[in-house]
């Protein structure tokens, strides 16, 4: 079985490490007024992880709010990014009041738009409140590492697929629910998990939003393919995400422990839609995600 390399081995670097790589990638470079780059994926290949891109069109806009804090977001994906480019971000200022301001983000590589953001952003204040209650799940000390998983299967799995599953990674993941990622049987369309940073993140608000923005795109999609007993790396289905929408509740912090409860409430004409709601520790429910993919089986060659 493939040994995961040690920490102290200089191709494995340490939990901060990684989470200062993370915090690199999502602090967006300003070019110009309003004009934003943002830097690739160190060592990525194929296309671009939409949590980065979702990730990075926030902070671009972040970059451009002042007193105000996003609460929700929503944008669609319209062509695949590439790994190893840049991504720039144009924002729109179409709108500063009083309580709210509004910004239009649109990402581009090559000149062409590769996702569109639109994002609302509220002074704070206070209000009525409600929530769902969080569900009653094991806490994430009770849980094997996701890492852990991927190396009870590994040898099953295609050689080029082996450093990807295996690699350390910036955000841990814990499963509620553990399923065998090779040979799949048809299930519920629900999922529950928990994330944290494999290290402390600082105390800038707005990276920590940008975690969780770039976190949410993790384990929702493959939601609606439960039922039909489709697997991670399954060659006979495209999946792709064709939109992501994020509500921004309540105060939270990256690096601790939150619970992110997804369901499928339908698949038809090709697509798969997601929902997703995340709690921190103590039940608080901090964002709620939706998310519509495309999931679509191949024709046979």
């Amino acid at each position: 079985m493939t040994e995961l390399p040690s920490p102290k081995d200089p191709s494995s670097p340490s939990a901060p490490a990684r989470v200062d790589g993370l915090v690199d990638l999502l602090t967006v470079e300003t070019l110009d007024t309003d004009l934003y780059r943002g830097i690739p994926l160190p060592g990525g290949k194929g296309r671009v992880y939409g949590g980065q891109v979702v990730a990075q069109a926030l902070q671009a806009a972040q970059q451009t709010v002042e007193g105000g804090t996003c609460h929700s977001l929503h944008c669609y994906f319209m062509r695949p990014g590439q790994e190893g480019r840049p991504i720039i971000f144009r924002v729109a200022r179409d709108h500063d009041g009083r309580s709210f301001s509004t910004r239009r983000v649109i990402a581009s590589q090559g000149g062409e738009p590769i996702l569109n953001m639109l994002l609302s952003f509220q002074v704070p204040e206070t209000g009525l409140e409600h929530q769902d209650t969080m569900p009653s799940v094991p806490p994430p000390e009770a849980l094997i590492p996701e890492i852990d998983l991927w190396r009870a299967v590994v040898d099953h799995l295609p050689e080029a697929l082996r450093d990807y599953a295996l690699r350390p990674r910036s955000i841990e993941f814990r499963h509620v629910y553990v399923r065998n990622p090779i040979a799949p049987t048809p299930e519920e369309p629900r999922h529950a998990s928990w994330f944290r940073t494999s290290s402390p993140l600082g105390d800038d608000p707005a990276m920590h939003r940008a975690v969780l923005a770039y976190a949410s795109d993790m384990t929702l999609l493959s939601t609606c393919g439960l039922p039909h007993a489709i697997g991670f790396f399954d060659p006979n289905f495209q999946i792709a995400s064709l939109d992501h929408a994020i509500w921004f509740h309540n105060d939270f912090r990256a690096d601790d422990w939150l619970l992110y409860v997804t369901d499928s409430p339908s698949a038809s004409g090709g697509r798969g839609f997601n929902r997703g709601q995340i709690f921190t520790r103590d039940g608080k429910l901090v964002a709620s995600v939706a998310q519509e993919g495309l999931i679509r089986k191949r024709a046979p060659r």
